[in-house]
């Protein structure tokens, strides 16, 4: 399944704003901005959500499922399982939180 947070990350990482990603998948920018604004994993019409994977995969993002190895090799963010409920993991060195 793919998260409202992975969708924001896979456009910004392709440097895409909603209308031009709306357009390369063939749905209308709403759709897109109701799948960034759900919460946790993206809801809507399979077929619109299909169309926006493949958009996303055909520009060169690999969308990586919990659990999942990576099968690229190129550069990219995955989240952290230890990651809060705000979606921050710890900052290695970072001492603030101790006092």
């Amino acid at each position: 399944m793919l998260t409202a947070a992975q969708l924001r990350a896979a456009r910004a990482l392709l440097g895409l704003d909603q209308k031009t990603l709306a357009e390369r998948a063939g749905v209308s920018v709403p759709t897109i901005q109701r799948m960034e604004a759900s919460p946790g994993n993206v809801r809507g019409v399979v077929e619109s959500l299909t169309r926006v994977v493949q958009a996303l995969e055909a520009a060169g993002v690999e969308l990586i499922g919990e659990g999942t190895e990576s099968r690229g090799h190129g550069r990219g963010v995955r989240l952290k399982a230890s990651a809060g409920p705000s979606g921050s993991a710890p900052v290695p060195g970072d001492k603030s939180d101790h006092g």
